[in-house]
């Protein structure tokens, strides 16, 4: 006795919808294209790796919507796979290639959590061809990270995306460049001996990276807003006579440790005790001319603090 058992049709329907079953699709697609002659449901199998019984329900799928044609157990691409194939050439003459570059260098930056550059090399004259120029960047979102703007340029030979992009070069091109090049030391570890730079390029090319020299510096970190140091009054001094009622203030300039600006704030008092303001000022200056003219004959008494 012979018996079949079938899978109900359910589950039939939800192995066909699994992701997997869109993979496979697509490969039995990919391998219809890169075949000269039509390819049987054997070598399908073999060449994808997959259950024949696997791959007939899909083609049958498939030829149901004209991407495939079935022949004598043979399968060949049909008219829906070129209609796709059209549709699809037509909407990538649409999307701008630098859009998806920028999308390659999102996916990039958000991978390694760094910032990511895009730099092309400047046409020949005038120092073109001897340096590079930023024209994409997408900042990391690390406090701390490599910053540069659209738009800034480099040496070739002083950044590694300038290596790279001599690595790309022809060596006839690369020997022009050296011949011609004058290397200035930017900055202490600067790289300047030509033949250094050969062997950096030669690598860059036989690894496809290429690295610039760490560089060193310190920070100081203070979260805290201290205040800035104390101003003295220097004029008028302690029990000075003054002939005019619009007096020039002066002091000694006071210091902020963070490197902020100082404001100073200068108050005149008719009493000794300071109770009784009659003029103040805010200045980011060292001196005061005072307004409104104070009262004639009468004793001041000032104070100052940034």
């Amino acid at each position: 006795m012979e018996m079949t058992a079938r899978a109900p049709a359910k589950a039939l329907d939800r192995r066909a919808a699994s992701p997997q079953s869109v993979t496979r699709v697509i490969r039995i697609l990919e391998a219809l294209a890169a075949s000269p002659a039509a390819v049987s449901l054997a070598d399908l199998s073999r060449a994808l790796d997959t259950p024949k019984s696997s791959l007939a329900a899909l083609l049958r799928g498939l030829a149901d919507e004209d991407f495939v044609v079935g022949v004598d157990g043979l399968w060949r691409l049909g008219g829906g796979a070129f209609g796709l194939g059209g549709a699809l050439i037509e909407a990538r003459r649409r999307v701008q290639s630098s859009d998806l570059v920028r999308d390659g260098m999102r996916r990039l930056a958000e991978r390694s959590g760094e910032t990511v550059l895009l730099a092309v090399r400047d046409r020949e004259g005038d120092q073109g061809g001897d340096m590079l120029t930023y024209v994409d960047v997408v900042e990391s979102s690390n406090t701390v990270r490599f910053a540069v703007a659209v738009g800034d340029r480099r040496p070739l030979y002083s950044t590694a995306a300038g290596r790279m992009l001599l690595a790309g070069a022809t060596e006839d091109d690369l020997r022009r460049y050296l011949d011609r090049l004058k290397p200035q030391r930017l900055t202490e570890r600067t790289e300047t001996g030509k033949r250094a730079l050969a062997e950096a390029v030669a690598q860059a090319r036989g690894d496809g990276v290429a690295q610039s020299a760490w560089v060193y510096g310190d920070f100081y970190v203070d979260q805290a807003n201290d205040a800035p140091s104390v101003p003295v009054p220097l004029n008028p001094g302690q029990g000075a006579f003054v002939t005019t009622r619009e007096p020039l203030l002066e002091l000694a300039a006071a210091t902020d440790p963070e490197g902020d600006p100082v404001v100073y704030r200068l108050e005149i008092y008719s009493d000794e005790a300071l109770a009784t303001r009659v003029a103040e000022r805010l200045t980011n200056t060292q001196t005061w001319l005072v307004q409104p003219p104070l009262a004639d004959e009468a004793t001041y008494f000032w104070r100052v603090r940034a």
